[in-house]
């Protein structure tokens, strides 16, 4: 069991399904996907391995959580793809046997520098690396509140949104990669109520079921309300919750030493 396998992260992935699919086309501009050999890390429920899959590339997606990749292989067309259980920074898989790495806001949760190694191990020479990752915004009205009931998380040393600093990806990236592509988007997060907001945060976002499970009771009444307040601004004039939310698509050339 992993902190993913809280609550329903379907309800996670099938929202940003089509920044899966801006990853693949990304890679898709870099080398035809036809018989291409993709790896799909930390892929979570499929979306961006079903649609690699989907434009004839030869799949496998690897996750840590044996309960999405059940998920995954229950979607229409999962038996293109081999699905693996394994950890997105040490796959066990063969090296440089890879044309292309893809990852849907799945590998900036794993710790960079084992990351940036993985990659380069699987991807043959001149692959193509293509994720998303999200980026800082001047309020969050997912996270701030978590900050403001429970206090920052504990330090790290990397944190997700990292991979959405331009400075930062390239300073990661750019001793094996070269033409690093950033192209930059507004995820929209849509719910029809403020009851249908609160329930994805308290039932089905797994980082939040999380941490409302590990919150005290009188935590968990404090989130609510923090949770609330910082979506009001953003109810509309029939009662629907949207707000954007800032990412990157990002692409690069491996250079083979």
């Amino acid at each position: 069991m992993t902190i993913w396998s809280a609550g329903r992260y379907d309800a996670v992935g099938d929202r940003i399904a089509p920044i899966a699919e801006q990853v693949v086309d990304a890679t898709a501009r870099r080398r035809p996907l036809r018989d291409a050999a993709v790896v799909d890390l930390a892929c979570g429920t499929g979306s961006a391995a079903l649609a690699a899959a989907g434009q004839g590339a030869k799949v496998t997606g690897v996750d840590y959580t044996a309960e999405l990749l059940t998920i995954a292989e229950q979607r229409p067309g999962a038996d293109a793809v081999t699905w693996r259980v394994g950890d997105a920074s040490d796959t066990g898989l063969p090296a440089a046997a890879f044309d292309a790495v893809v990852s849907n806001m799945g590998i900036i949760f794993v710790d960079p520098a084992a990351q940036v190694r993985e990659i380069t191990r699987l991807l043959a020479p001149t692959g193509v690396l293509a994720f998303s990752a999200w980026t800082r915004d001047t309020s969050n009205p997912l996270f701030d509140p978590v900050v403001a009931v429970l206090g920052p998380p504990a330090a790290s040393g990397f944190s997700p949104d990292q991979w959405g600093d331009a400075d930062t990806l390239t300073d990661r990236l750019a001793p094996h990669f070269d033409d690093i592509d950033i192209r930059r988007g507004r995820h929209s997060w849509e719910f029809a109520s403020m009851a249908a907001a609160l329930h994805f945060l308290r039932a089905e976002s797994p980082v939040h079921v999380e941490t409302f499970r590990r919150a005290s009771d009188g935590q968990r009444d404090e989130l609510a309300a923090a949770f609330e307040t910082a979506l009001g601004p953003h109810v509309d004039g029939t009662g629907a919750v949207t707000f954007g939310a800032p990412y990157v698509v990002v692409s690069a050339r491996y250079r083979a030493s």
